[in-house]
């Protein structure tokens, strides 16, 4: 089950759209850009023109106005036809975690001075909650804002930050008041270019390597208080609400890597022989495609019911937990599925499956590890 299935003429133009902008703008030079580290600026732009930045966006606002599981079908798309995950990746990011922050807590001008440039593809914006003293304890934060002269000093250090390096602009999470601990978390809108403001160059990674990731450093900037993204001690409600649209909305596209690889990977098991036979038709090669179908319509099935439950206006924390874990462990498992299937070939940088890997062992890090995932589950469920 895609989560394409009965999609309508109107979208189904749109998937073929996608298809096409993946096949002849998005997929070239993908070897050497992995080795080089290199961002497709050009390839973001296209995507901008094309609407894929601003998916659920209304159209006022610059987007294209998409229902959520309409978006979950582009998305998808978009990870299956474009083997740049890291682009791809880039541009979740920003659209869950930045664009859909500033559409539901921004003001007017706020709106129309980041969201729109957002959504055309001519900014890019980076999502700094991440600290070197807070990982999973992402409420733990040593960043500070001190209200200041009609405004707020901020000081302190980002790690990890997606974006960051090519980012425009940065939705930084400060405590204003330390001693309310989480209650005191307030998200502030930080431009690259103010005094005080380091945008970090690329950290080298293991994987999703066109996907620039970096430190976002403070030193006594002043920010305007036009420019706090909603209410003081409003930080930890916005940012739930981003993390719950990245575990579910993220993974569409993840769904779609998979397919490619599952595609890939049964065309090769088909023609590859030993034996005198396609290794098709040994149990061993059979039971991993099998596998990887079967974990495929199961979380297509998970983000669907999460964006049926987002379109009719609820919230789904805990779907978006468990399609979360399901997906990412199952995207990982898939692409070491399929280096085992090419065997010496999938090991290889021509074949491109080794990247496909390391792309995907990410997907248990961010948003949440697997094991944050599990704790969020159970507390759900009361254990």
């Amino acid at each position: 089950m895609s989560l394409e299935t009965g999609k309508s003429p109107d979208l189904t133009m749109l998937c073929d759209a996608v298809r096409r902008l993946a096949a002849e703008k998005l997929n070239g030079a993908l070897i050497e850009n992995d080795r080089e580290g290199r961002f497709q600026r050009d390839g973001w732009r296209q995507c901008g023109t094309m609407g894929l930045h601003g998916l659920p966006v209304p159209e006022r606002h610059g987007g294209l106005g998409l229902d959520f599981t309409t978006s979950l079908a582009i998305l998808e798309t978009l990870g299956e036809a474009c083997a740049d995950n890291g682009l791809v990746f880039s541009l979740n990011a920003q659209l869950w975690s930045v664009a859909m922050p500033i559409l539901h807590y921004g003001t007017d001008q706020q709106r129309q001075r980041f969201l729109q440039p957002l959504c055309r593809g001519e900014r890019i914006g980076a999502h700094a909650m991440t600290e070197p003293g807070s990982g999973s304890d992402a409420m733990a934060l040593a960043t500070r804002a001190e209200r200041r002269d009609g405004g707020y000093l901020l000081n302190g250090t980002k790690t990890f930050i997606t974006n960051a390096p090519i980012a425009d602009f940065a939705l930084v999470f400060a405590n204003v008041r330390p001693e309310l601990r989480s209650l005191g978390i307030t998200a502030f809108l930080v431009e690259r270019g103010l005094p005080g403001v380091t945008f970090g160059p690329p950290i080298e990674k293991m994987g999703l390597r066109t996907s620039p990731m970096g430190e976002v450093v403070l030193e006594d900037v002043r920010v305007p208080a036009d420019l706090r993204l909603g209410p003081e001690g409003g930080g930890l409600r916005l940012f739930q609400s981003s993390m719950e649209y990245e575990r579910a909305f993220i993974f569409a596209s993840h769904l779609g890597a998979m397919r490619r690889v599952l595609r890939r990977s049964t065309e090769y098991a088909r023609t590859r022989r030993q034996f005198d036979q396609p290794i098709s038709k040994f149990p061993a090669v059979a039971d991993r495609l099998v596998q990887m179908t079967v974990d495929i319509e199961l979380g297509a099935l998970l983000l669907a019911k999460i964006a049926r439950l987002k379109d009719a206006g609820g919230q789904a924390p805990l779907e978006a937990a468990m399609a979360k874990l399901v997906v990412s462990e199952a995207y990982v498992a898939a692409t070491l599925a399929a280096i085992q299937i090419f065997g010496g070939y999938g090991y290889t940088v021509e074949y491109e499956i080794e990247r496909e890997h390391r792309d995907a062992v990410a997907s248990r890090l961010y948003s949440g590890t697997s094991d944050i995932q599990r704790k969020l589950i159970a507390a759900h469920l009361k254990l």
